[in-house]
């Protein structure tokens, strides 16, 4: 992350005289929904980040919410809309709304001249996410997708311990989401509907899917399945896949919302010719299982010390992300931990099992797949 952007418009706050100063350069936030998500980003903007960024407007199509959201964070103003919200010209707007209404949205403050932080997905479709990049990268603005387990402690070391090379050669990835979504869940206007989310694997499972081509390497080829077996809706409420690593090793993904009567597990493991490693937890948080064929010093407080309680499956690694985001900023510099071209990895992960259930079998990602129902 070492590269400066290209010079950027005025319009984003990026003067000669802002980049200059950055160290000094508090970020002007705009909050663009306050549904569900928004509970983490106020605990975030309130707690986490007063020493850098203040939110300076905030909307919702809720007045209600809006108004919760803006006394939590120190009485900002609420605007009506995303037109009031961009007129006010804050420095990054962080998009929270439907993940259907994600693209339409990151476009339009993009075309503004502002940057975005955008809750994921940052699109339901691969070119609606390619077309952002290319508008980020044109007029030198950010376009940030939240991935925030990538900063949990535990997701932390196993990333350092692959870098390293202490798995040796990877035999097998997988994961594990066994979560809790009633009916009622789905019975809004937007939750597991093609147009607007998808299912488990797209809305519950995608930072674990993130996590598992993050850490396993580029994917090859995947088989899947999936179905709504509990809960009423058009997407899938319950899923499985087998998935072939471009490194040779394999890799099972087991998703569902159909566990009663609550979360009881977000996992990931990691098997190799070295070492293996199972991170657990409600949101792959706790180191469960370290063992290595060559053991190092520290490695017998690696459970202790690289664990993390969190109150709820958002985790505690919004603050840490959003954080560097804003440095990135202040530096004058675009590349922010996880672009919309990084963030595309997992959505192209996605769309492959998506389009595998859809023909009913292996489908591989150097053809491209893309699913013909999700996001349309």
């Amino acid at each position: 992350m070492a590269v400066a952007a290209p010079a950027a418009p005025a319009s984003n706050g990026w003067s000669e005289t802002t980049m200059n100063a950055a160290g000094a350069n508090r970020a002007r936030i705009g909050v663009l929904g306050c549904g569900r998500v928004s509970a983490r980003y106020r605990e975030v903007f309130r707690d986490e980040l007063t020493d850098i960024a203040d939110v300076v407007a905030v909307t919702d199509f809720d007045a209600g919410k809006s108004a919760a959201f803006a006394k939590d964070v120190g009485g900002s103003p609420v605007v009506q809309d995303i037109d009031a919200l961009i007129a006010t010209k804050p420095d990054l707007i962080c998009i929270l709304t439907e993940s259907g209404n994600h693209y339409k949205h990151a476009k339009k403050v993009l075309e503004a001249g502002i940057n975005v932080i955008v809750e994921k997905p940052v699109a339901l479709r691969l070119e609606h996410a390619a077309e952002l990049s290319e508008i980020a990268r044109t007029r030198g603005l950010i376009c940030a997708e939240i991935k925030q387990n990538r900063y949990n402690p535990a997701m932390r070391f196993l990333r350092r311990a692959v870098d390293e090379g202490r798995f040796g050669k990877l035999v097998t990835v997988g994961i594990r989401v066994h979560w809790s979504r009633d009916q009622s869940y789905y019975d809004d206007p937007w939750h597991g509907r093609w147009l607007m989310d998808g299912g488990v694997l797209s809305q519950q499972a995608i930072h674990h899917i993130d996590a598992m081509r993050w850490l396993g390497g580029p994917i090859e080829a995947v088989c899947a399945q999936g179905r709504a077996v509990i809960n009423k809706l058009e997407a899938e409420d319950t899923a499985t896949a087998i998935v072939r690593f471009e490194n040779g090793a394999m890799g099972t993904i087991e998703a569902t919302t159909a566990a009663r009567p609550r979360d009881f597990e977000a996992s990931l493991h990691i098997v190799g010719d070295k070492a293996l490693a199972k991170v657990g937890g409600r949101a792959i948080n706790l180191v469960e299982t370290w063992e290595s064929v060559e053991p190092q010093p520290g490695d017998e407080d690696v459970i202790e010390t690289c664990s993390q309680e969190v109150p709820t499956s958002y985790g505690l690694g919004h603050g840490p992300y959003i954080r560097e985001v804003i440095d990135c900023w202040r530096a004058g510099k675009t590349d922010v931990p996880v672009s919309v071209d990084e963030g595309s990895k997992a959505l192209a992960f996605l769309h492959a099992l998506y389009r595998s259930m859809e023909v009913g079998g292996w489908v591989e990602l150097k053809d491209g797949p893309k699913s013909e129902r999700l996001g349309l």
